[in-house]
């Protein structure tokens, strides 16, 4: 059986209970394979979607053969002398069979709720790119520095996020959407120092997107205290992000409610943590220090519902990088310095390697 027939039938649940367990098991272990379900799933969304939208249509051209205009007339327009006048004088016979067929449609497709649920669906996402407002002599000011290219504060950007360092020597991880639109790009720590950065490698897919420090003034990071976890992490777990949904750090902790995402989405995770406009791009780190994945949105209608990008989906994407630029070599830490020690403790050692995002 082909990849394509094994993914219809895994999705359909034709498959018996050992063919699942094991497709389920390939899943985790192949995330091509995995993609390839969550496209296709998306894919069979569509072709439904199709499906009904022309089963609508073919019905509203029933309806409108089978009217009869003549009884319309009669049932609608009153037998007052001076409405029949008008009528007579201002009636399209096409215009009032087309407005009653639309009329019995939309009355149908409102009581269903076929509206509220489409208008949930499109606003129940929300990515968490930080918009900053500003008056027109900040927007100046803010030019002159990047034309300086200097180190020091820089002013608000246009939309702001979250980065945080993948190696030592210069290299940030955030999310694809954050710098969507980028004219230039530029991060700022906590002590107010920013530089200026590059934008390497995007992967719309998994909404992650690779930086480099190009700032002259910039020299090294050394050694980082964490390190990636490639493993699933499991539901329960402990977790805390670091993120910027204002100017200065916030610390959120929770746990990993679901292993997978926003509408089943396995290249997520969904966590019970309180995150808000700003926090995209934000490092997911467990109890033990170690980033499992990288915060990209919440779910607006339930408060405290955030998802992020898993670990191995961000190493998935450097390896990508890699395969197509000869002139990156990303070398990750694999010495975790954070285990052990306190939330407390792990967030000061945290904090230098998190940086505000500002877009330009």
């Amino acid at each position: 059986m082909e990849l394509t027939e094994r993914i219809e039938a895994y999705l359909n649940g034709e498959m018996s209970d050992a063919e699942f367990r094991a497709f389920e098991k390939l899943r985790v272990e192949n995330p091509s394979v995995d993609q390839q379900v969550v496209s296709h799933k998306a894919f069979l969304a569509t072709l439904y979607s199709y499906g009904k939208k022309k089963e609508l249509i073919s019905s509203m051209n029933t309806i409108h053969e089978t009217l009869d205009i003549a009884s319309i007339k009669a049932d609608v327009i009153p037998t007052s002398t001076l409405i029949r006048i008008l009528w007579n004088k201002y009636r399209v016979n096409a215009a009032v069979a087309a407005s009653v067929a639309i009329l019995a449609v939309f009355t149908s497709l409102l009581s269903t709720g076929y509206f509220s649920h489409k208008n949930a669906s499109k606003s129940d996402y929300n990515a968490l790119r930080r918009e900053v407002k500003r008056e027109i002599g900040e927007v100046k000011k803010d030019q002159k520095e990047i034309m300086r290219n200097i180190k020091g504060p820089l002013n608000p950007g246009t939309f702001g996020g979250t980065g945080f360092a993948l190696t030592s020597d210069g290299y940030i991880v955030t999310n694809s959407h954050v710098i969507k639109g980028a004219d230039s790009v530029y991060i700022q720590n906590a002590k107010g120092e920013s530089y200026k950065v590059d934008v390497v490698y995007e992967d719309y897919q998994y909404d992650v997107a690779i930086l480099k420090i190009s700032d002259t003034n910039f020299d090294s990071f050394g050694t980082l205290p964490y390190s990636f976890k490639k493993l699933s992490s499991d539901v329960g777990e402990n977790v805390f992000t670091v993120g910027f949904p204002k100017d200065d750090h916030v610390l959120g902790r929770g746990y990993l409610s679901s292993k997978t995402g926003y509408k089943g989405d396995t290249t997520e995770y969904q966590v019970d943590i309180t995150v808000n406009n700003g926090n995209s791009g934000g490092p997911l780190l467990d109890n033990k220090g170690n980033i499992i994945g990288v915060i990209k949105g919440k779910q607006s209608l339930s408060d405290g519902t955030g998802f992020a990008v898993k670990s191995k989906y961000i190493l998935a994407t450097i390896d990508s990088l890699q395969e197509h630029s000869v002139d990156s070599k990303i070398i990750l830490n694999k010495r975790n310095s954070l285990t052990g020690l306190t939330i407390q403790d792990q967030y000061k050692k945290i904090q230098d390697y998190i940086f505000m995002v500002k877009v330009y």
